[in-house]
Protein backbone atom coordinates (compact mmCIF):
# COMPACT_ATOMS: atom_id res chain seq x y z
CA UNK A 1 0.00 0.00 0.00
CA UNK A 2 2.94 2.15 0.84
CA UNK A 3 4.42 1.71 -2.19
CA UNK A 4 1.53 2.23 -4.32
CA UNK A 5 0.65 5.55 -2.92
CA UNK A 6 4.01 6.82 -3.24
CA UNK A 7 4.42 5.86 -6.59
CA UNK A 8 1.02 5.49 -8.98
CA UNK A 9 0.25 9.25 -8.00
CA UNK A 10 3.26 11.03 -9.01
CA UNK A 11 3.41 8.40 -12.15
CA UNK A 12 0.30 9.34 -13.55
CA UNK A 13 0.84 11.55 -16.42
CA UNK A 14 -2.53 11.54 -18.37
CA UNK A 15 -5.03 14.58 -17.14
CA UNK A 16 -7.61 16.46 -18.70
CA UNK A 17 -8.68 19.99 -17.84
CA UNK A 18 -8.94 22.06 -16.22
CA UNK A 19 -6.67 20.88 -13.93
CA UNK A 20 -3.04 19.47 -14.73
CA UNK A 21 -2.82 17.41 -11.41
CA UNK A 22 -6.14 16.74 -9.88
CA UNK A 23 -6.02 12.79 -10.90
CA UNK A 24 -2.35 12.85 -9.19
CA UNK A 25 -3.82 14.19 -6.31
CA UNK A 26 -7.20 12.72 -6.10
CA UNK A 27 -5.46 9.09 -6.06
CA UNK A 28 -3.05 10.41 -3.75
CA UNK A 29 -6.28 11.16 -1.01
CA UNK A 30 -7.30 7.56 -2.05
CA UNK A 31 -4.44 5.71 -1.75
CA UNK A 32 -2.55 7.30 1.56
CA UNK A 33 -6.21 6.90 2.60
CA UNK A 34 -6.39 3.13 2.35
CA UNK A 35 -2.69 3.10 3.49
CA UNK A 36 -3.74 5.04 6.56
CA UNK A 37 -6.87 2.82 7.63
CA UNK A 38 -4.86 -0.46 6.59
CA UNK A 39 -1.87 0.57 9.28
CA UNK A 40 -4.68 1.35 12.23
CA UNK A 41 -7.09 -1.63 11.57
CA UNK A 42 -4.07 -4.29 11.36
CA UNK A 43 -2.95 -2.75 15.43
CA UNK A 44 -5.59 -0.02 16.36
CA UNK A 45 -4.70 2.36 18.92
CA UNK A 46 -5.44 5.90 19.84
CA UNK A 47 -2.49 8.42 19.29
CA UNK A 48 -2.45 9.83 21.98
CA UNK A 49 -1.70 13.81 23.05
CA UNK A 50 1.32 14.06 21.04
CA UNK A 51 0.41 14.83 17.88
CA UNK A 52 -1.71 18.03 19.60
CA UNK A 53 0.68 20.99 18.48
CA UNK A 54 0.60 19.80 15.02
CA UNK A 55 -3.69 19.22 14.61
CA UNK A 56 -4.31 22.22 16.54
CA UNK A 57 -2.85 23.83 13.93
CA UNK A 58 -4.23 21.87 11.24
CA UNK A 59 -7.85 22.62 13.05
CA UNK A 60 -7.67 26.24 13.09
CA UNK A 61 -6.93 26.39 9.49
CA UNK A 62 -10.13 24.88 9.42
CA UNK A 63 -11.50 27.27 11.09
CA UNK A 64 -10.20 30.12 9.43
CA UNK A 65 -11.60 28.78 6.15
CA UNK A 66 -14.93 28.01 7.41
CA UNK A 67 -14.71 31.75 8.81
CA UNK A 68 -13.61 33.16 5.18
CA UNK A 69 -16.45 30.82 3.81
CA UNK A 70 -19.64 31.72 6.20
CA UNK A 71 -18.94 35.57 6.53
CA UNK A 72 -16.26 36.29 4.03
CA UNK A 73 -16.04 35.88 0.62
CA UNK A 74 -14.58 32.23 -0.23
CA UNK A 75 -16.72 30.43 -2.34
CA UNK A 76 -18.19 27.20 -1.13
CA UNK A 77 -16.49 24.70 -3.69
CA UNK A 78 -12.82 26.21 -2.77
CA UNK A 79 -13.90 26.23 1.00
CA UNK A 80 -15.32 22.87 0.88
CA UNK A 81 -12.36 21.66 -0.65
CA UNK A 82 -9.93 23.70 1.33
CA UNK A 83 -11.46 21.58 4.63
CA UNK A 84 -11.90 18.07 3.17
CA UNK A 85 -7.72 19.06 2.71
CA UNK A 86 -7.23 19.51 6.07
CA UNK A 87 -9.31 16.99 7.46
CA UNK A 88 -7.60 14.70 5.53
CA UNK A 89 -4.08 15.76 6.66
CA UNK A 90 -5.51 15.27 10.30
CA UNK A 91 -6.40 12.30 10.04
CA UNK A 92 -2.74 10.83 8.12
CA UNK A 93 -1.42 12.98 11.02
CA UNK A 94 -2.92 10.35 13.89
CA UNK A 95 -2.44 7.60 11.41
CA UNK A 96 1.07 8.38 12.12
CA UNK A 97 0.79 8.83 15.70
CA UNK A 98 -0.90 5.86 16.32
CA UNK A 99 1.84 3.53 14.51
CA UNK A 100 1.94 0.91 17.34
CA UNK A 101 3.92 1.40 20.22
CA UNK A 102 3.44 -2.35 21.52
CA UNK A 103 5.44 -5.47 20.72
CA UNK A 104 4.35 -6.32 17.27
CA UNK A 105 2.04 -4.65 14.71
CA UNK A 106 0.17 -7.93 13.68
CA UNK A 107 -0.88 -11.30 15.89
CA UNK A 108 0.12 -12.96 13.64
CA UNK A 109 3.31 -11.44 12.61
CA UNK A 110 6.15 -11.36 15.60
CA UNK A 111 8.61 -8.64 15.10
CA UNK A 112 6.41 -6.60 13.26
CA UNK A 113 7.18 -3.18 15.13
CA UNK A 114 6.29 0.64 14.36
CA UNK A 115 9.96 0.35 12.15
CA UNK A 116 8.09 -2.15 10.28
CA UNK A 117 5.89 0.66 9.23
CA UNK A 118 8.16 3.08 8.68
CA UNK A 119 10.70 0.73 6.77
CA UNK A 120 7.47 0.02 4.01
CA UNK A 121 7.23 4.36 4.17
CA UNK A 122 11.04 4.47 2.96
CA UNK A 123 10.62 1.84 0.72
CA UNK A 124 7.86 3.83 -1.15
CA UNK A 125 9.90 6.23 -1.47
CA UNK A 126 13.02 4.56 -2.99
CA UNK A 127 10.72 2.83 -5.41
CA UNK A 128 9.02 5.61 -6.26
CA UNK A 129 12.36 7.74 -6.73
CA UNK A 130 13.78 4.89 -8.81
CA UNK A 131 10.43 5.23 -11.05
CA UNK A 132 10.97 9.06 -11.50
CA UNK A 133 14.65 9.31 -12.06
CA UNK A 134 13.79 6.81 -15.11
CA UNK A 135 10.95 9.50 -16.43
CA UNK A 136 13.64 12.55 -15.31
CA UNK A 137 16.20 10.54 -17.87
CA UNK A 138 13.61 10.27 -21.09
CA UNK A 139 12.80 13.95 -20.53
CA UNK A 140 16.13 15.20 -20.86
CA UNK A 141 17.82 12.60 -23.18
CA UNK A 142 15.02 11.50 -24.98
CA UNK A 143 12.69 14.53 -25.24
CA UNK A 144 10.54 13.41 -28.27
CA UNK A 145 9.52 10.01 -26.83
CA UNK A 146 6.85 10.67 -24.39
CA UNK A 147 3.66 11.04 -25.43
CA UNK A 148 2.14 13.10 -22.94
CA UNK A 149 -0.26 9.97 -21.33
CA UNK A 150 2.43 7.13 -20.10
CA UNK A 151 5.44 9.84 -20.26
CA UNK A 152 4.44 13.60 -19.90
CA UNK A 153 6.94 15.90 -22.15
CA UNK A 154 9.58 18.29 -20.69
CA UNK A 155 7.95 22.05 -21.35
CA UNK A 156 11.22 23.22 -20.58
CA UNK A 157 14.32 22.86 -22.55
CA UNK A 158 16.87 20.89 -21.08
CA UNK A 159 14.89 20.05 -17.75
CA UNK A 160 13.09 17.29 -16.03
CA UNK A 161 9.69 18.07 -14.40
CA UNK A 162 8.50 14.23 -14.22
CA UNK A 163 5.27 13.38 -14.70
CA UNK A 164 3.95 15.94 -12.01
CA UNK A 165 5.39 18.56 -14.98
CA UNK A 166 6.82 20.40 -12.54
CA UNK A 167 10.47 20.45 -11.69
CA UNK A 168 10.49 21.79 -8.14
CA UNK A 169 8.02 18.60 -7.34
CA UNK A 170 10.32 16.18 -8.94
CA UNK A 171 12.94 17.51 -7.03
CA UNK A 172 11.11 17.24 -4.06
CA UNK A 173 10.08 13.75 -4.69
CA UNK A 174 13.66 12.87 -5.37
CA UNK A 175 14.79 14.25 -1.96
CA UNK A 176 12.63 12.43 0.19
CA UNK A 177 13.79 9.24 -1.68
CA UNK A 178 17.39 10.13 -1.00
CA UNK A 179 16.46 10.28 2.76
CA UNK A 180 14.27 6.71 2.30
CA UNK A 181 17.64 5.55 1.21
CA UNK A 182 20.06 6.38 4.52
CA UNK A 183 17.29 5.74 6.51
CA UNK A 184 16.79 1.90 4.66
CA UNK A 185 20.41 1.30 4.56
CA UNK A 186 20.76 2.59 8.66
CA UNK A 187 17.81 -0.38 9.14
CA UNK A 188 19.78 -2.85 7.18
CA UNK A 189 17.57 -3.07 4.67
CA UNK A 190 19.59 -1.87 1.60
CA UNK A 191 23.17 -2.66 1.61
CA UNK A 192 26.07 0.19 0.60
CA UNK A 193 26.89 -0.42 -2.78
CA UNK A 194 22.94 -0.22 -3.85
CA UNK A 195 22.40 3.06 -1.19
CA UNK A 196 25.54 4.74 -2.76
CA UNK A 197 24.20 4.34 -6.39
CA UNK A 198 20.49 4.89 -5.81
CA UNK A 199 21.41 8.24 -3.82
CA UNK A 200 24.08 9.22 -6.74
CA UNK A 201 21.25 8.58 -9.29
CA UNK A 202 18.54 10.70 -6.95
CA UNK A 203 20.94 13.54 -6.60
CA UNK A 204 21.47 13.26 -10.62
CA UNK A 205 17.95 13.03 -10.90
CA UNK A 206 17.94 16.54 -8.62
CA UNK A 207 20.32 18.05 -11.24
CA UNK A 208 17.77 16.84 -14.23
CA UNK A 209 15.00 19.51 -12.35
CA UNK A 210 17.66 22.18 -12.61
CA UNK A 211 15.86 23.33 -9.23
CA UNK A 212 17.12 26.02 -6.90
CA UNK A 213 15.59 24.43 -3.93
CA UNK A 214 16.96 21.15 -4.41
CA UNK A 215 20.27 22.25 -4.85
CA UNK A 216 19.69 24.09 -1.24
CA UNK A 217 18.16 20.62 -0.28
CA UNK A 218 21.53 18.77 -0.82
CA UNK A 219 23.16 21.07 1.10
CA UNK A 220 20.87 19.90 4.04
CA UNK A 221 21.74 16.25 3.47
CA UNK A 222 25.45 16.77 4.06
CA UNK A 223 24.42 19.32 7.35
CA UNK A 224 22.48 16.21 8.24
CA UNK A 225 25.58 13.69 7.83
CA UNK A 226 27.77 15.96 9.80
CA UNK A 227 25.62 17.06 12.51
CA UNK A 228 24.01 13.53 13.63
CA UNK A 229 26.65 11.77 15.02
CA UNK A 230 24.04 8.82 15.68
CA UNK A 231 24.40 7.71 11.53
CA UNK A 232 26.81 5.01 10.95
CA UNK A 233 30.14 6.28 9.15
CA UNK A 234 29.01 4.83 5.31
CA UNK A 235 25.49 6.96 5.87
CA UNK A 236 27.68 9.90 6.98
CA UNK A 237 30.06 9.20 4.66
CA UNK A 238 27.28 9.39 1.58
CA UNK A 239 25.34 12.25 2.62
CA UNK A 240 28.51 14.42 3.34
CA UNK A 241 29.46 13.55 -0.19
CA UNK A 242 26.52 14.42 -2.19
CA UNK A 243 27.29 17.91 -2.69
CA UNK A 244 29.87 16.31 -4.55
CA UNK A 245 28.18 14.20 -6.49
CA UNK A 246 25.71 16.98 -7.44
CA UNK A 247 28.79 19.26 -8.64
CA UNK A 248 30.14 16.43 -10.52
CA UNK A 249 26.47 15.67 -12.18
CA UNK A 250 26.45 19.53 -12.83
CA UNK A 251 29.30 19.39 -14.70
CA UNK A 252 29.04 16.59 -16.66
CA UNK A 253 25.71 17.67 -17.95
CA UNK A 254 26.61 20.81 -18.93
CA UNK A 255 30.08 19.35 -20.81
CA UNK A 256 27.36 16.72 -22.57
CA UNK A 257 25.43 20.05 -23.73
CA UNK A 258 28.35 21.97 -24.90
CA UNK A 259 29.60 18.66 -27.09
CA UNK A 260 26.55 17.20 -28.46
CA UNK A 261 24.44 21.07 -28.80
CA UNK A 262 21.25 19.51 -26.90
CA UNK A 263 19.80 21.78 -23.96
CA UNK A 264 20.48 21.42 -20.42
CA UNK A 265 18.15 23.36 -18.54
CA UNK A 266 20.83 24.27 -15.53
CA UNK A 267 22.62 26.44 -18.05
CA UNK A 268 19.37 28.41 -18.38
CA UNK A 269 18.75 28.78 -14.80
CA UNK A 270 22.39 29.98 -14.38
CA UNK A 271 21.77 33.08 -17.01
CA UNK A 272 18.30 34.43 -15.29
CA UNK A 273 18.95 37.95 -13.93
CA UNK A 274 16.39 37.48 -11.50
CA UNK A 275 17.64 34.32 -9.40
CA UNK A 276 14.62 34.55 -7.32
CA UNK A 277 12.39 33.46 -10.01
CA UNK A 278 9.84 36.67 -9.20
CA UNK A 279 9.75 35.71 -5.43
CA UNK A 280 11.27 38.62 -4.35
CA UNK A 281 8.42 40.81 -5.89
CA UNK A 282 5.81 38.53 -5.03
CA UNK A 283 7.39 38.84 -1.12
CA UNK A 284 7.50 42.59 -1.13
CA UNK A 285 4.08 43.04 -2.76
CA UNK A 286 3.01 39.98 -0.10
CA UNK A 287 4.55 42.35 2.66
CA UNK A 288 2.84 45.55 2.27
CA UNK A 289 -0.62 43.70 2.06
CA UNK A 290 0.26 41.94 5.54
CA UNK A 291 0.94 45.58 6.63
CA UNK A 292 -2.32 46.92 5.16
CA UNK A 293 -4.14 43.60 6.94
CA UNK A 294 -2.19 42.94 9.87
CA UNK A 295 -4.68 41.68 12.34
CA UNK A 296 -7.00 39.70 10.14
CA UNK A 297 -5.08 39.33 7.30
CA UNK A 298 -7.14 39.39 3.51
CA UNK A 299 -9.11 35.81 4.33
CA UNK A 300 -8.24 32.31 3.89
CA UNK A 301 -7.88 31.49 0.03
CA UNK A 302 -8.43 35.20 -0.82
CA UNK A 303 -4.20 35.82 -1.72
CA UNK A 304 -5.24 35.80 -5.31
CA UNK A 305 -7.64 37.88 -4.76
CA UNK A 306 -6.98 40.76 -3.07
CA UNK A 307 -2.64 40.93 -4.35
CA UNK A 308 -4.54 41.05 -8.04
CA UNK A 309 -7.07 43.46 -7.09
CA UNK A 310 -4.39 45.90 -5.33
CA UNK A 311 -2.29 48.19 -6.84
CA UNK A 312 1.32 47.27 -7.48
CA UNK A 313 3.17 49.40 -9.99
CA UNK A 314 6.06 47.35 -10.95
CA UNK A 315 4.33 43.98 -10.23
CA UNK A 316 5.40 40.67 -10.74
CA UNK A 317 3.56 39.82 -14.53
CA UNK A 318 2.79 35.96 -13.74
CA UNK A 319 -0.45 35.37 -12.31
CA UNK A 320 0.40 33.91 -8.62
CA UNK A 321 -2.09 32.39 -6.30
CA UNK A 322 0.54 31.34 -3.82
CA UNK A 323 3.14 33.59 -1.88
CA UNK A 324 5.64 30.64 -2.32
CA UNK A 325 6.37 31.47 1.20
CA UNK A 326 4.51 29.34 4.09
CA UNK A 327 5.08 31.84 7.17
CA UNK A 328 4.13 34.80 5.02
CA UNK A 329 0.97 32.99 3.10
CA UNK A 330 -0.23 32.37 6.27
CA UNK A 331 0.38 36.19 7.84
CA UNK A 332 -1.39 37.57 4.93
CA UNK A 333 -4.04 35.49 4.66
CA UNK A 334 -5.00 34.88 8.23
CA UNK A 335 -3.21 38.29 9.54
CA UNK A 336 0.14 38.23 11.77
CA UNK A 337 -2.20 36.85 15.63
CA UNK A 338 -2.77 33.27 13.75
CA UNK A 339 -0.52 33.15 11.83
CA UNK A 340 2.07 33.07 14.99
CA UNK A 341 0.27 30.86 16.41
CA UNK A 342 0.20 28.24 13.58
CA UNK A 343 3.61 29.05 13.03
CA UNK A 344 4.47 28.35 16.53
CA UNK A 345 2.74 25.38 17.11
CA UNK A 346 4.00 23.53 13.71
CA UNK A 347 7.40 24.39 15.29
CA UNK A 348 6.61 22.97 18.73
CA UNK A 349 5.71 20.11 17.23
CA UNK A 350 8.64 19.94 15.19
CA UNK A 351 11.03 20.61 18.21
CA UNK A 352 9.16 17.90 20.31
CA UNK A 353 9.69 15.15 17.38
CA UNK A 354 13.33 15.94 17.23
CA UNK A 355 13.61 15.96 20.76
CA UNK A 356 12.20 12.50 20.90
CA UNK A 357 14.10 11.46 17.73
CA UNK A 358 17.48 12.19 19.20
CA UNK A 359 17.08 10.62 22.70
CA UNK A 360 15.21 7.83 22.00
CA UNK A 361 17.42 4.43 23.03
CA UNK A 362 16.55 2.00 20.79
CA UNK A 363 18.73 2.41 17.37
CA UNK A 364 16.37 1.14 15.29
CA UNK A 365 13.75 2.66 16.18
CA UNK A 366 15.64 6.10 16.79
CA UNK A 367 16.70 5.92 13.32
CA UNK A 368 13.02 6.14 12.03
CA UNK A 369 12.41 8.80 13.77
CA UNK A 370 15.05 10.95 12.91
CA UNK A 371 14.36 9.77 9.05
CA UNK A 372 10.48 11.17 9.96
CA UNK A 373 11.73 14.26 11.12
CA UNK A 374 14.39 14.81 8.19
CA UNK A 375 11.23 14.34 5.86
CA UNK A 376 9.19 16.93 7.64
CA UNK A 377 12.40 19.25 7.34
CA UNK A 378 13.11 18.75 3.68
CA UNK A 379 9.62 19.82 2.58
CA UNK A 380 9.33 22.32 5.37
CA UNK A 381 12.58 24.07 3.70
CA UNK A 382 10.90 23.51 0.11
CA UNK A 383 7.59 25.63 1.61
CA UNK A 384 9.66 28.48 2.03
CA UNK A 385 10.46 29.03 -1.46
CA UNK A 386 7.37 26.65 -2.93
CA UNK A 387 4.05 25.47 -2.14
CA UNK A 388 4.53 21.85 -2.25
CA UNK A 389 1.82 21.89 0.81
CA UNK A 390 -0.94 22.35 -1.18
CA UNK A 391 -0.53 19.40 -3.20
CA UNK A 392 -1.98 16.28 -1.97
CA UNK A 393 0.69 14.19 -2.97
CA UNK A 394 3.12 16.24 -1.00
CA UNK A 395 0.79 16.72 2.01
CA UNK A 396 -1.01 13.22 3.10
CA UNK A 397 2.76 11.61 3.63
CA UNK A 398 4.03 14.65 5.41
CA UNK A 399 1.18 14.62 7.59
CA UNK A 400 1.81 11.06 8.36
CA UNK A 401 5.80 11.52 8.60
CA UNK A 402 4.87 13.91 11.42
CA UNK A 403 2.39 12.19 13.34
CA UNK A 404 5.07 9.26 13.20
CA UNK A 405 7.81 11.25 14.54
CA UNK A 406 6.05 12.74 17.12
CA UNK A 407 4.61 9.24 18.79
CA UNK A 408 7.37 7.99 21.01
CA UNK A 409 7.87 4.29 20.11
CA UNK A 410 7.73 3.95 24.11
CA UNK A 411 4.78 6.09 24.43
CA UNK A 412 1.21 4.61 26.15
CA UNK A 413 -1.35 3.51 24.42
CA UNK A 414 -4.74 2.30 24.68
CA UNK A 415 -7.13 0.56 22.16
CA UNK A 416 -9.14 1.79 20.07
CA UNK A 417 -12.70 1.31 18.38
CA UNK A 418 -10.77 1.28 14.84
CA UNK A 419 -12.59 4.58 14.16
CA UNK A 420 -10.02 6.13 12.78
CA UNK A 421 -9.51 3.29 10.37
CA UNK A 422 -13.34 3.55 9.16
CA UNK A 423 -12.38 7.37 8.87
CA UNK A 424 -9.81 6.87 6.89
CA UNK A 425 -11.92 3.73 4.48
CA UNK A 426 -14.23 7.13 4.25
CA UNK A 427 -12.25 9.47 3.01
CA UNK A 428 -10.99 7.13 0.41
CA UNK A 429 -14.72 7.24 -0.69
CA UNK A 430 -14.55 10.89 -0.52
CA UNK A 431 -11.46 10.52 -3.22
CA UNK A 432 -13.46 8.32 -5.40
CA UNK A 433 -16.59 10.98 -5.11
CA UNK A 434 -14.62 13.81 -5.67
CA UNK A 435 -13.81 11.97 -9.24
CA UNK A 436 -17.25 11.46 -10.35
CA UNK A 437 -17.80 15.20 -9.23
CA UNK A 438 -14.69 16.78 -11.12
CA UNK A 439 -16.61 14.49 -14.07
CA UNK A 440 -18.87 16.94 -14.17
CA UNK A 441 -17.14 20.14 -15.02
CA UNK A 442 -14.36 18.15 -17.42
CA UNK A 443 -17.61 17.43 -19.76
CA UNK A 444 -17.51 21.45 -20.37
CA UNK A 445 -13.72 21.61 -21.63
CA UNK A 446 -13.57 18.69 -23.73
CA UNK A 447 -16.92 17.52 -25.02
CA UNK A 448 -17.23 14.50 -27.06
CA UNK A 449 -20.13 13.67 -29.92
CA UNK A 450 -23.49 13.62 -28.55
CA UNK A 451 -22.64 15.63 -25.55
CA UNK A 452 -25.50 18.09 -24.35
CA UNK A 453 -25.53 21.70 -25.45
CA UNK A 454 -22.47 23.30 -23.94
CA UNK A 455 -25.07 25.57 -22.20
CA UNK A 456 -26.70 22.02 -20.31
CA UNK A 457 -23.39 21.52 -19.79
CA UNK A 458 -21.92 24.16 -17.72
CA UNK A 459 -25.54 24.08 -15.74
CA UNK A 460 -24.81 20.71 -14.64
CA UNK A 461 -21.16 21.51 -14.37
CA UNK A 462 -21.70 24.49 -11.86
CA UNK A 463 -23.42 22.00 -9.08
CA UNK A 464 -20.55 20.68 -8.51
CA UNK A 465 -19.53 20.38 -5.06
CA UNK A 466 -16.04 20.82 -5.43
CA UNK A 467 -15.23 22.31 -8.49
CA UNK A 468 -17.99 24.38 -9.49
CA UNK A 469 -16.24 27.36 -9.90
CA UNK A 470 -14.32 25.98 -12.98
CA UNK A 471 -18.08 25.42 -14.71
CA UNK A 472 -18.69 29.79 -13.67
CA UNK A 473 -15.63 30.35 -15.44
CA UNK A 474 -16.33 28.58 -18.79
CA UNK A 475 -19.73 29.95 -18.32
CA UNK A 476 -18.59 33.67 -18.36
CA UNK A 477 -15.65 33.49 -20.64
CA UNK A 478 -17.70 31.47 -23.48
CA UNK A 479 -20.65 33.80 -23.62
CA UNK A 480 -23.08 30.91 -22.67
CA UNK A 481 -26.64 32.07 -21.97
CA UNK A 482 -26.51 32.88 -18.26
CA UNK A 483 -28.99 31.80 -15.74
CA UNK A 484 -28.08 34.25 -13.21
CA UNK A 485 -25.61 37.14 -14.50
CA UNK A 486 -25.83 39.08 -11.36
CA UNK A 487 -23.85 36.26 -9.71
CA UNK A 488 -21.73 34.67 -12.63
CA UNK A 489 -18.43 36.41 -11.13
CA UNK A 490 -19.08 35.15 -7.70
CA UNK A 491 -17.34 31.98 -7.57
CA UNK A 492 -14.83 31.99 -10.31
CA UNK A 493 -12.75 35.09 -9.52
CA UNK A 494 -11.68 33.58 -6.47
CA UNK A 495 -9.92 30.94 -7.87
CA UNK A 496 -7.13 32.04 -9.89
CA UNK A 497 -7.88 36.01 -12.09
CA UNK A 498 -6.20 35.75 -15.63
CA UNK A 499 -6.38 38.28 -18.34
CA UNK A 500 -8.86 36.44 -19.94
CA UNK A 501 -11.43 36.67 -16.74
CA UNK A 502 -10.50 39.74 -15.62
CA UNK A 503 -11.64 41.31 -19.54
CA UNK A 504 -14.91 39.72 -19.11
CA UNK A 505 -15.57 40.50 -15.64
CA UNK A 506 -14.52 44.61 -16.54
CA UNK A 507 -16.79 44.42 -19.71
CA UNK A 508 -19.50 42.38 -17.02
CA UNK A 509 -19.57 45.53 -14.58
CA UNK A 510 -19.43 48.29 -17.40
CA UNK A 511 -22.51 46.86 -18.93
CA UNK A 512 -24.11 47.01 -15.37
CA UNK A 513 -23.22 51.16 -15.23
CA UNK A 514 -20.54 50.24 -12.81
CA UNK A 515 -17.65 51.82 -15.05
CA UNK A 516 -15.40 53.57 -12.25
CA UNK A 517 -15.19 49.71 -11.30
CA UNK A 518 -14.61 48.26 -14.70
CA UNK A 519 -11.76 50.90 -15.20
CA UNK A 520 -10.35 50.07 -11.92
CA UNK A 521 -10.02 46.25 -12.64
CA UNK A 522 -8.89 47.50 -15.99
CA UNK A 523 -5.79 49.15 -14.59
CA UNK A 524 -4.85 46.53 -12.76
CA UNK A 525 -4.57 44.06 -15.65
CA UNK A 526 -3.24 46.46 -17.37
CA UNK A 527 -0.26 46.57 -14.37
CA UNK A 528 0.83 42.69 -15.52
CA UNK A 529 1.74 43.37 -19.31
CA UNK A 530 -0.20 40.24 -20.46
CA UNK A 531 0.27 39.86 -24.33
CA UNK A 532 -3.33 38.08 -24.57
CA UNK A 533 -4.73 41.33 -23.48
CA UNK A 534 -3.07 43.68 -25.95
CA UNK A 535 -6.00 43.52 -27.64
CA UNK A 536 -8.53 44.86 -24.95
CA UNK A 537 -6.52 47.67 -24.55
CA UNK A 538 -5.47 48.53 -28.35
CA UNK A 539 -9.15 49.29 -29.02
CA UNK A 540 -7.91 52.61 -27.16
CA UNK A 541 -5.73 53.69 -29.47
CA UNK A 542 -8.52 53.20 -32.34
CA UNK A 543 -10.61 55.15 -30.23
CA UNK A 544 -11.23 58.52 -32.17
CA UNK A 545 -10.33 61.52 -30.34
CA UNK A 546 -12.78 63.71 -28.72
CA UNK A 547 -13.97 66.40 -30.94
CA UNK A 548 -17.45 67.68 -29.66
CA UNK A 549 -20.00 66.76 -28.38
CA UNK A 550 -21.23 64.43 -30.86
CA UNK A 551 -17.64 62.42 -30.33
CA UNK A 552 -18.34 58.96 -28.92
CA UNK A 553 -17.09 58.10 -25.94
CA UNK A 554 -13.58 55.95 -25.78
CA UNK A 555 -13.97 52.60 -23.72
CA UNK A 556 -13.73 52.74 -20.18
CA UNK A 557 -10.73 50.53 -19.97
CA UNK A 558 -9.01 53.44 -21.66
CA UNK A 559 -9.63 56.38 -18.79
CA UNK A 560 -7.90 55.67 -15.18
CA UNK A 561 -10.62 55.33 -12.33
CA UNK A 562 -12.10 58.70 -11.51
CA UNK A 563 -11.34 57.19 -7.08
CA UNK A 564 -9.49 54.35 -5.68
CA UNK A 565 -11.37 51.25 -4.85
CA UNK A 566 -10.57 48.53 -2.76
CA UNK A 567 -10.45 44.68 -3.70
CA UNK A 568 -12.92 44.12 -0.84
CA UNK A 569 -15.54 46.48 -2.58
CA UNK A 570 -15.30 43.63 -5.88
CA UNK A 571 -16.07 40.92 -2.88
CA UNK A 572 -19.88 39.31 -3.42
CA UNK A 573 -21.94 40.65 -0.60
Amino acid sequence: MAIAAATWPSLLAHNVSPSPTFWNQALAFFLWALFAGTCMWARPVWPGRAAWPVGVALLVLAACAAWSWGPGGLPSTLALSALATLAAALLLLAAGAAAPAAERLHSDAPGATRETLFTAFAWAWLVAGLFNVVVALVQVFAPGLPDGIWLAASGIPGRAVGNLRQPNHLSSLLLWSCIATVALLELRQLGRRWAALALAAFVFGVVLTASRTGLVSVLLLALWGLADRRLSRPARLLLVLSPLAYAASWWGMAQWAQLSQHSFGGTARLAEADISGSRFGIWKNTWALIQAHPWTGVGFGEFNFAWTLTPFPGRPTAFFDHTHNLPLQLAVELGLPLATLVMALLLWGLGQAARAAWTVADADASTAQRAAVLVVVMIGLHSLLEYPLWYSYFLLPTAWAFGFALRGPGAAARPSTRGLAVAAWLLAAGAVFSVWDYSRVVSIFSSTPGAPPLEQRIADGQRSVFFGHHADYAAVTSRAQSTDPAHDFDRTTHYLLDSRLMMTWAQALATQGRLDEARYLSARLKEFGKEDAEDFFDACLDAPAASGAAASAPPFQCSPPAQPHSWRSYVPR
